[in-house]
């Protein structure tokens, strides 16, 4: 009886651990935040056609694994009024779309593009929520701006998913329940109840 009772730790210990990791969570795991020059396409008055939209040289990718836990990344840059930052799909960057080109210039205007997070209407600041696939980031001025180039400050917070947290706090329960019953079993407790 006493080594069940021993034994009884262990799973109380497992199912302690999946509900701290399900409270974290739930608050959420912010990492800390990071600061990058980003450069940053002027838009002139002289410039013939619109304003030009600068695009990332390479993929951002988001493996599948992201699907069973929800990262959400904010994106806060310092000159709102100067320019904005927008984050599109890989395809954009396709041949027949709005490829960069070496100098990292599309030919498309932001209205070319559906944003995924992001664009010319967000003010300072987005928050993209990471989902499995290929992205770019991209940029442009707002008329009449001559800024190349300007402060970005990323943050990134972690959640695990909705179906992650429900399996965490089932099994957590259980687990408890458990190793309470091994620990200290009721038919032992309704016994001396009855004969009391």
């Amino acid at each position: 009886m006493r080594m069940v009772r021993v034994l009884g730790v262990l799973p109380g210990f497992v199912g302690f651990v999946c509900l701290v990791l399900l409270t974290a969570s739930l608050v959420g795991i912010e990492i800390d935040s990071t600061r990058v020059q980003a450069t940053t396409v002027p838009c002139l008055d002289d410039d013939a056609g619109g304003c030009p939209v600068g695009m990332t040289g390479s993929d951002f990718h988001v493996p599948w694994g992201f699907s069973l836990i929800d990262v959400e990344v904010n994106v806060a840059w310092n000159e709102p009024e100067k320019a904005w930052i927008g984050v599109v799909d890989a395809k954009y960057a396709e041949e027949g779309n709005c490829p960069p080109d070496p100098n990292g210039l599309t030919s498309c205007e932001a209205e070319d593009f559906e944003f995924v997070a992001g664009g010319p209407e967000d003010s300072d600041e987005f928050t993209f929520s990471l989902k499995p696939g290929d992205y770019r980031f991209t940029s442009g001025g707002r008329d009449g701006a001559s800024l190349d180039n300007q402060l970005v400050t990323i943050t990134s917070t972690f959640h695990i998913s909705q179906v992650g947290e429900i399996l965490l706090a089932v099994i957590g329960i259980l687990l408890m329940i458990g190793a309470v019953e091994m620990i200290y079993p009721i038919e032992l407790f309704w016994k001396k109840y009855v004969k009391s």
